[in-house]
This record gives structure tokens, sequence and C-alpha cells, in this order.
């Protein structure tokens, strides 16, 4: 039960890194998010990735920081 908490409170904490930020702060955020997953995908295609389990971790990363922008939107 001990690492469930603590896997949750890690995730509260970007939640909460991600709020602080300002919008330009979040579209380098998403940009420097962006190119990385683009990277991982080409080194996935050229079979030089050994954590493929990296490009989902980005992929949810990347939401997160478009769901926190639509919220400062909508504010």
């Amino acid at each position: 039960m001990q690492t469930w908490k603590a896997v949750i409170t890690v995730k509260n904490n970007y939640l909460e890194e991600l709020r602080a930020k300002s919008a330009s702060e979040l579209q380098d955020e998403l940009t420097a998010a962006k190119k990385e997953l683009f990277n991982l995908r080409f080194q996935h295609a050229t079979n030089q990735l050994d954590n493929t389990a990296r490009i989902t971790i980005v992929r949810k990363n990347i939401a997160k920081i478009q769901t926190v922008i639509t919220e400062k939107a909508n504010a």
C-alpha cells in the first residue's frame, strides 16, 4: 500500500507543478515533451529504444499539460 501512495503523491506533485506555471511556460513544456516523443518514436523505429514504456509516459504527460492549458484558458 505504501508504494501506491508514493506513486499518487508523485503524480499529484507533477500536476501541482504544472498548474503553478504560466501559459508560456506550459507551451514551452508542451513543445519539449512533443520533441521528446518524436525522438522516442524515432529511436523505437530504429530499434535503439531500450525503455518502450517511456513513450506511454511522455504521451500521458503531454495530455496532462494540454489539460492544464485548457483549464487555464477556460478559467
